[in-house]
């Protein structure tokens, strides 16, 4: 791989809660001249097979991803796990069951809305998230943009859609070791998404963070545009006492949010380590260093 190839491994699309198909997020990777990216949806690898073939023909080599939702003692934790085996039944049947319960959590929480007089309806919920999307908060908060009553996405998760508030619902969730375990389990690589991001939410102990490294843990995703000074840096040594993988990403979600692709970037070495470690599906879209021998 050439050693300044540009790599970003965190990227969302409308198979969940980012704003562009997976071809456009393929193409705008293109565009900002990025040439390894992963796609990495909340519980669902629905996305990869657009990807792959967007990727071929943009030069864009595509690691397929996703980002496994969990929680441990009430706080969020996203696990990024690269080139899982989607066939592998212990994994899938979390990310399934994930699913169904963020199905019923949202039908719940339009409901509450609706009940006290919001103009929303689960069947514009569906149809604002598209063919199988997983369903989450950011699909109502953007019917209710379009309805006119937020300015937009944050205006939602700040007020309506905030934990504590009278219509947010909870989902099911797995622990982060046992997740880790799964993405083992499917031959993928299992990397903590933005471990200390406190403008989130509560974030977790270190303790949980050595579980999972004992349980399989690959890296961290030090460099991320939630971590300030003081969070990038624990971050890193928390990575360095562990032994873990530094990875850096945009976390990109298209319109909407002010993350741009390649705002940070996981080294090439780094993505090679990765890939050595994989073994649960190949790579997707071009070769490696396909961009720089075009």
């Amino acid at each position: 791989m050439p050693p300044q190839a540009v790599v970003d491994l965190h990227t969302h699309s409308l198979r969940s809660d980012g704003r562009e198909t997976p071809a456009e997020v393929v193409a705008a990777a293109a565009a900002a001249g990025v040439d390894v990216i992963a796609l990495t949806d909340h519980d669902v690898y629905s996305g990869w097979a657009e990807a792959d073939v967007a990727g071929t023909r943009l030069g864009v080599t595509v690691v397929p991803g996703v980002e496994v939702s969990c929680r441990w003692r009430g706080i969020s934790v996203h696990l990024l796990g690269y080139l899982p085996d989607p066939t592998h039944r212990g994994l899938l049947a979390e990310l399934e069951e994930s699913r169904a319960s963020r199905d019923t959590r949202l039908r719940r929480m339009v409901d509450l809305l609706a009940a006290e007089g919001y103009p929303i309806s689960y069947e514009e919920v569906l149809q604002e998230a598209g063919p199988d999307a997983t369903l989450g908060r950011p699909h109502v908060a953007d019917v209710l943009v379009r309805n006119g009553v937020l300015a937009d996405r944050s205006a939602a998760f700040e007020t309506l859609l905030v934990p504590g508030s009278p219509f947010y619902v909870s989902h099911y969730a797995p622990d982060p070791v046992r997740a880790t375990e799964l993405v083992v389990a499917a031959g993928g690589v299992p990397v903590m998404a933005h471990p200390f991001a406190s403008t989130r939410g509560r974030v977790v102990e270190e303790s949980l963070i050595e579980e999972m490294a004992q349980a399989g843990l690959a890296g961290l995703e030090v460099d991320h545009r939630d971590h300030g000074p003081a969070e990038h840096a624990r971050a890193e040594r928390t990575a360095t006492r562990l032994g873990l993988l530094r990875t850096g990403s945009s976390d990109y979600h298209g319109s909407g949010k002010p993350n741009r692709l390649a705002e940070n970037t996981t080294r090439p070495e780094v993505l090679e380590q990765i890939l050595e470690r994989g073994s649960g599906t190949p790579l997707l879209g071009a070769p490696l260093g396909a961009r720089r021998r075009a």
